[in-house]
């Protein structure tokens, strides 16, 4: 066995600065997942929580069937990069553009105040199981298959939604089955950002949302260089 020598000044500095960085790595990410809805309260959200938002029967609940004029999203108040969100919804409307959907590494804008910019994973209108871009490129970044999609989704009942983050990898699951895998090929677009719940305007709709728990993964995955296959 041969005995340990010392490390010079420079090589402790650096060992240190890794150590400190994958601990901080490590802080960011949870061993098992975390719930964002305590079933009682809308405690850890920002929202239009007067006409708009509230908990019905251990649900986040949104819109009326009165109709909803505008789109509306409840917001963590936490952003998030890397991580795999699972939730339920329910989505039930009698009229118009029935949708909704779930924001992920979005951002509130300023005009107008109850939009948000960000990719989202849709729901509803024929859009379900999709990988949308609100109002930033808007356009469907990844549009599900709808025989598949037919397949999965169990219409004005509960579905699953497990939403995973990986760097520039986003993937979408409904009801266990992949829909989406994208990779994000623009360099400026932001790996950050709040998760949002929405329901569309211009329809008379509600959006149920339960169940809601997030695996946060470590801050410094690495870039997927070549489209997933």
């Amino acid at each position: 066995m041969c005995p340990r020598l010392p490390l010079p000044a420079t090589g402790l500095f650096a060992a240190l600065v890794f150590t400190i960085g994958s601990l901080t790595s490590m802080v960011n990410a949870s061993a098992s997942p975390i719930s964002l809805f305590d079933g009682n309260s809308l405690e850890g959200w920002d929202g239009e929580t007067a006409s708009v938002w509230k908990v019905e029967d251990h649900a986040i609940a949104g819109g009326s069937f009165d109709g909803n004029p505008k789109n509306e999203f409840l917001t963590t108040k936490t952003p998030y990069k890397n991580f795999t969100l699972k939730l339920e919804y329910k989505l039930i409307g009698t009229e118009g553009f029935v949708n909704g959907g779930v924001q992920i590494r979005s951002e509130r804008i300023a005009n107008p105040p109850n939009e948000m910019i960000g990719y989202q994973a849709d729901i509803g209108a024929g859009y379900s199981g999709s990988l949308y871009d609100e109002s930033r490129r808007r356009k469907m970044l990844v549009k599900a298959d709808p025989a598949l999609i037919s397949s999965l989704e169990k219409l004005g009942d509960w579905n699953q939604y497990e939403i995973r983050c990986e760097a520039n990898r986003i993937r979408l699951y409904l009801n266990g089955t992949l829909t989406v895998d994208y990779l994000e090929t623009e360099p400026n677009i932001p790996q950050t950002g709040l998760i949002g719940l929405q329901i569309h305007g211009n329809c008379k709709a509600r959006i149920f949302y339960r169940s809601i728990t997030i695996n946060r993964l470590p801050d410094d995955l690495p870039q997927a260089a070549t489209p997933p296959k």
